[in-house]
């Protein structure tokens, strides 16, 4: 059962785990159908040389959504991430109209990359959120962004449970599509030379992790500069203008980029 928040939130428990999010209360709800965004960024150690651009891309990328003709239609969700930080919410899925994201706060990078419990907890969010709009008779869709500039080195979550929630998303028909899409940035370093994965580099790993959750794409944005990630706010705001567009044709949006 949801908790309440506050008037317009609601907090919600993810089926099979400890993990939670938050959802705009459906009864406040104004559409009829909806694109659920989530977007999970890494703010580990290791993005401090660039977290200010880091935070920019990401207030550049919602605020882009807001141009959108479908803008009305989005529901967003946007979470931190890190061993230190844990999983933070900036916000739940909200209406596009509700978020100021020049409200965003600071990063202040610290800790190790739980990159699996976050993005068990974005992907988990999606799907039961979308699933109680649906039993509600909102149409929806869904997409997921997971960006990460390394591999995951300490979550609770599985590979094997992301592709299940995944599958759940698909088999369950309750949502219209799901696309999931992870991003690494600065990620052509080498992994840990004296760890299970030398010899590799974190872009190999997380090739490795897509395929191992079943998620739809791995996307490299190359180096984490100030034009790079301007072009991944970019990607993302199409990315999502794409997948709401495509609600009600019964599938999946065909017009992502397949680079950055």
């Amino acid at each position: 059962m949801p908790r309440l928040v506050d008037d317009n939130m609601e907090q919600h428990r993810i089926a099979g785990g400890n993990f939670g999010f938050t959802g705009a209360r459906i009864d406040h709800l104004g559409a009829t159908e909806y694109t659920l965004v989530d977007i999970d960024v890494d703010v580990t150690g290791s993005v401090c040389d660039f977290a200010d651009e880091l935070r920019k891309m990401l207030v550049t990328a919602v605020t882009a959504c807001k141009k959108s003709p479908r803008s009305d239609n989005l529901l967003v969700r946007v979470a931190l991430f890190s061993t230190s930080l844990g999983i933070r919410e900036l916000h739940g899925f909200k209406p596009l109209s509700e978020i100021n994201p020049d409200d965003y706060p600071q990063f202040d990078p610290c800790g190790g990359t739980n990159l699996f419990d976050a993005n068990y907890t974005g992907i988990g969010a999606l799907v039961d959120y979308g699933s109680q709009l649906a039993t509600n008779d909102f149409l929806v869709n869904a997409i997921h962004f997971g960006i990460t500039d390394g591999d995951n080195n300490s979550s609770l979550a599985t590979p094997r449970m992301i592709a299940q929630k995944v599958a759940e998303a698909r088999k369950g028909e309750k949502l219209e599509s799901i696309l999931t899409i992870l991003i690494g940035i600065n990620a052509d370093g080498m992994a840990d030379p004296y760890g299970p994965n030398a010899g590799k580099t974190i872009s190999q790993l997380l090739e490795e992790y897509k395929a191992d959750a079943e998620l739809d794409r791995y996307i490299n944005a190359g180096d984490a500069t100030p034009g790079k990630l301007a072009k991944l706010a970019a990607f993302v705001s199409r990315s999502v203008s794409s997948q709401s567009q495509a609600l009600g044709t019964g599938g999946p949006s065909q017009q992502i980029d397949p680079t950055i």
